[in-house]
């Protein structure tokens, strides 16, 4: 399809998107300009940065992301610590209706905070207050018609009022914190015993000094640190939102989890992300509701390097690759029942959880998610918490929460009220 001057080629469909993404790495590895989010980065950070600046900001992201200790307990402890947080915030509403979105927010922002900062904030915290809203600022405009507008006609909407001024601010707010927890990382001199992203980050750019091309500098690492709030942030918390609606509205599926969780660990002990394995029942009903569920409308878009022919098609170099994510985990050639909620996608005859090749929220290829595994511990980790402490249900007087997404390019469910019942007294 043609937006404009601009040639668009929607893969759809778990074949086409892997075949694109994996065939073709290099061809399709580049980001295209988006006018609003490229105002401030300036070809910076992870998420929208091609070539050279692109591979060396992944490269020190994730190998920072390893040594911090991804896959390993000391990560999971400091989950294991918001998501008891998590639960004493809900724990606070005394089983009256509540919004969860909040609290949530809060505890997802704060695991970024860890690994960027090397600390959290309390709910209370002034500071921590503007950074999730202006979070929130800018997850409700991605994708509305005045982002839309501002890709397109970048200098025009610089002169024109609008919520994209807002927008813009809020982004400029998130740098802001980032480059004040810089400054203060600087003046503490961790570098040689590095506690968080930062500190690694200080460090790669002393050992760098006298690299050739070199593109780690204090500003790639503060636009770095906005590409893991808003990618960290957005997408977790979307799932988190979507898994406490349909736990919700589905109270036998959510008992089921509940009963599995007790027969094999009681409530003596937390549970790890290694855990999941004893837990096949619970590990599927997570990953069905991100399937069912997904948090963004279509994958990011990529960028055509060079000239393509793919399935007979030819492709020419600068052309916006869009891998349509949401077709393959609804494709109905791979899924018995793909828009329905039915957990049993990721379990055997045996009952026996079984990983899924056509499972891709977080996509596939070389850029795919950098927080993936993060993410998957963190949703894991806070469910499996809440769910031993709570049994959700309904307000009173609500038959159903609404399941309709509100449709843009994050898919997130219309505000809503659940109570949460505490399990034990």
């Amino acid at each position: 399809m043609w937006i404009g001057p601009q040639l668009i080629v929607v893969l759809s469909g778990f074949k086409a998107v892997k075949e694109g993404m994996t065939s073709f790495p290099e061809e399709f590895s580049d980001r295209p300009d988006d006018g609003f989010f490229s105002a401030l980065r300036k070809g910076r950070g992870i998420l929208l940065s091609n070539g050279h600046i692109w591979k060396q900001q992944r490269r020190i992201s994730i190998t920072s992301l390893r040594k911090l200790g991804l896959g390993k307990k000391s990560i999971e402890h400091q989950i294991e610590e918001v998501a008891q947080t998590l639960v004493e915030t809900f724990k606070q509403t005394k089983g009256r209706p509540f919004d969860p979105s909040i609290p949530v927010l809060n505890a997802v922002s704060n695991i970024i905070c860890a690994l960027s900062f090397g600390h959290q904030f309390v709910p209370e915290d002034e500071n921590f207050q503007k950074l999730t809203e202006a979070l929130k600022i800018l997850v409700n405009f991605t994708g509305n018609i005045f982002h839309m507008a501002y890709a397109l006609l970048p200098q025009l909407m610089n002169y024109l009022p609008g919520p994209h001024k807002k927008a813009l601010a809020s982004m400029n707010l998130i740098l802001a914190f980032a480059k004040q927890e810089i400054e203060k990382h600087k003046e503490s001199h961790y570098l040689h015993e590095p506690q968080d992203f930062i500190d690694h980050y200080l460090l790669q750019i002393e050992k760098s000094r006298n690299d050739p091309n070199p593109t780690y500098d204090e500003e790639n690492l503060a636009v770095c640190i906005m590409d893991f709030f808003a990618a960290g942030t957005e997408s977790t918390f979307a799932s988190m939102i979507w898994a406490l609606l349909m736990l919700t509205n589905h109270p036998d599926i959510q008992e089921k989890i509940q009963k599995e969780i007790e027969d094999v660990f009681g409530f003596s002990r937390s549970i790890s992300y290694q855990d999941r394995k004893k837990l096949p029942y619970t590990n599927a009903v997570i990953l069905e509701m991100q399937r069912l569920k997904y948090a963004v409308l279509i994958g990011a878009p990529r960028k055509s390097t060079k000239d393509v022919k793919m399935r007979g098609y030819y492709i020419p170099k600068g052309t916006v690759i869009v891998p349509d994510l949401l077709s393959v985990l609804h494709d109905p050639e791979q899924w018995e029942t793909p828009k329905e909620f039915n957990p049993n996608h990721f379990l055997d005859k045996d009952g026996k959880f079984t990983e899924r090749e056509e499972f891709l929220p977080f996509g596939i290829g070389q850029r795919a998610c950098v927080g993936e595994q993060l993410a998957r511990i963190e949703i894991f980790i806070f469910l499996t918490s809440l769910l031993r402490a709570f049994s959700f249900q309904l307000p009173e007087g609500v038959k159903e929460l609404n399941e309709a997404p509100i449709v843009k390019t994050s898919m997130h469910p219309h505000p809503y009220k659940l109570c949460a019942i505490p399990t034990q007294t």
